[in-house]
């Protein structure tokens, strides 16, 4: 088990190197359906890898960061995430499940979008400050909706953070980039927490695959520039559908054969 948790993790770290941000997705599905983990555990232990690999990927590009705009949207997204860990708790598996086949979807189709966004105003002010009058409300929002995704369903929620950062927030891509990570490590943080309050976290295999994931990013980054990212992403948000589809089919037959 030792040796197929470090393969998974290397290959979700090369995809978070290969396209900075959506790799995480396939987490979940490949601890509970290949890795064999329940998924009490295995969003948790998601978890450990989404705050891992995003610390690493935003060390290089901690300049860039709008530090206010970060923490007012991690405020918002902690609190939403306490309530997405504690909604999923009240869920049967299989719909959580499906929800996460439906975020899966989401995220696949926003892979497969054209990247050419152009921004509307700024919130970004000179000197460092922030239009608080215009940006509060949007920034509140997609910080707790992120979060809430974080909380239920363990995963990063950077295909949401940076096209809101972009296109609601209008943050140049080289700032949404590395202050999306830094919102999504803090959430990450945060629904590790309230998921193991109340789950027995295997602490070994957390470790084993957030570490691979890492080794695995750390590796990936040095070839992204030689790599097509934009044909790759189309190609990686082709497997993350079918992978959607596979999770929605096999939790309604294991409904219809229960």
């Amino acid at each position: 088990m030792t040796a197929l948790l470090v393969v998974l993790g290397l290959a979700v770290g090369v995809l978070l190197g290969l396209l900075g941000s959506g790799g995480s997705i396939l987490a979940v599905p490949v601890l509970v359906y290949v890795a064999g983990l329940p998924l009490s555990q295995a969003i948790p232990v998601s978890l450990v890898v989404v705050g891992a690999a995003s610390a690493t990927a935003v060390l290089p590009r901690l300049r860039r960061v709008q530090w206010r705009i970060a923490a007012v949207m991690g405020v918002a997204g902690a609190g939403a995430a306490y309530g997405g860990t504690a909604l999923g708790r009240l869920l049967p598996e299989i719909a959580v499940l499906l929800g996460f086949a439906a975020v899966m979807v989401a995220a696949g189709a926003r892979m497969l979008r054209s990247t050419d966004e152009h921004a509307g105003g700024s919130c970004a002010l000179p000197g460092g400050g922030v239009d608080w009058r215009h940006c509060l409300v949007r920034a509140v929002g997609a910080g707790a909706a992120v979060g809430f995704l974080t909380g239920l369903f363990g995963v990063g929620g950077g295909f949401l953070l940076v096209p809101a950062l972009t296109l609601l927030l209008g943050l140049p891509m080289a700032a949404a980039v590395p202050t999306s990570l830094v919102v999504v490590l803090l959430n990450a943080v945060v629904g590790f927490a309230a998921h193991a309050g109340g789950t027995d976290v295997d602490w070994t295999r957390a470790a084993v695959f957030a570490g691979a994931a890492v080794a695995g990013s750390l590796a990936a980054g040095r070839l992204a520039p030689r790599v097509d990212g934009s044909r790759l992403r189309r190609a990686f948000a082709v497997v993350v559908l079918l992978v959607a589809v596979a999770v929605a089919l096999s939790s309604v037959l294991a409904v219809t054969a229960a």
